[in-house]
């Protein structure tokens, strides 16, 4: 009678963990110094916000900075709705914000954000020589007067950490003040992310465009 008991036992604990094996998400994250863990490997406020990702319908996947952020899900949960509005919601058009992100990654040397937003910027508009142009540093040639503003604000900004009057001008009078600092916003968001990147030696994947590997 033990015996069945402790057999019972054993096999009720083996089901039990079989169960809470199956419910266990599958994290297929990819990182460099931060080594990528499995969902049993999180604390307490990790699984939840791995939780709540899920819930919402954002499974984590080996993109992006998922696994970054889960060394802080407090600073993940509250930087999205901001990241959300800058990327997704401000008025000013896809491309030119693109063509401030790539900038931006492209001063910190961060390969994997410009291979991520690379195409994206096509998708979005901007052409392959736009592109090529930007990755070599050089001034991208027939841009619209609105490429132009956002290139000469974001490049100048970056290399002099000044804004000339001309420039500061040109971005009012096609964006207005609000696009000013929205630009100013997107560039910030981004210096984050690639720093971010950059610090983890985040990979990038075989095969990507290898158009920039330090800053310049």
């Amino acid at each position: 009678m033990l015996a069945k008991l402790i057999m019972a036992g054993t096999v009720g604990a083996l089901l039990g963990a079989a169960v809470v094996a199956a419910a266990a998400p599958e994290l297929s994250l990819r990182g460099g110094r931060f080594k990528p863990p499995t969902y049993a490997e999180l604390g307490p406020d990790q699984k939840t916000f791995v939780d709540k990702e899920i819930a919402a319908g954002r499974t984590p996947g080996a993109g992006g900075p998922f696994n970054i952020y889960l060394r802080s899900p407090e600073m993940a949960e509250l930087s999205r709705p901001l990241t959300d509005y800058l990327r997704f919601k401000s008025p000013m058009p896809r491309k030119l914000k693109e063509i401030a992100t790539m900038l931006t990654a492209r001063f910190w040397g961060g390969q994997y954000v410009w291979y991520s937003h690379r195409q994206q910027a096509l998708d979005a508009g901007l052409s392959p020589a736009f592109i090529s142009a930007m990755a070599a540093g050089e001034r991208p040639a027939n841009m619209t007067p609105e490429e132009a503003a956002v290139y000469d604000f974001t490049t100048e900004l970056l290399s002099t950490r000044q804004v000339s009057d001309a420039n500061f001008k040109a971005m009012v009078d096609h964006f207005g003040e609000r696009g000013v600092v929205e630009t100013v916003g997107t560039m910030g968001h981004f210096h984050m992310l690639t720093m971010l990147f950059v610090v983890d030696k985040y990979p990038v994947p075989a095969g990507a465009p290898d158009e920039i590997k330090a800053p310049r």
